[in-house]
């Protein structure tokens, strides 16, 4: 087994994970070879909190528009997955120190 600094890549923090972890769910970019058991396994040693469910998804790449300085170039944003773990209510996990 990997260890869990190699499967968790870091915490994802926006307005709509904000509002999740009030319900004690937590969002993270982990590696895209990741199962489930290996992500919970992962959580409960980098924060030593249990956890009661993992719920994962593969973001798709989407396309981007670059504009250089003489023509239009199109690219992508890149693929990665990401993981929404939940903990007991009266569980918390800092994520500043990850």
């Amino acid at each position: 087994m990997r260890r869990p600094e190699e499967i968790i890549i870091r915490p994802i923090i926006t307005e709509k994970t904000n509002r999740l972890m009030e319900e004690k769910k937590y969002v993270f970019e982990v590696a895209l070879d990741a199962t489930k058991h290996e992500i919970k396994y992962a959580i409960e040693k980098l924060f030593s909190v249990p956890v009661l469910k993992v719920n994962t998804m593969i973001v798709k790449p989407k396309k981007k528009r670059i504009f250089g300085k003489i023509t239009r170039r199109y690219g992508y944003t890149r693929k990665y997955k990401k993981a929404i773990v939940t903990i007991p209510p009266d569980k918390e996990i800092d994520l500043l120190s990850l």
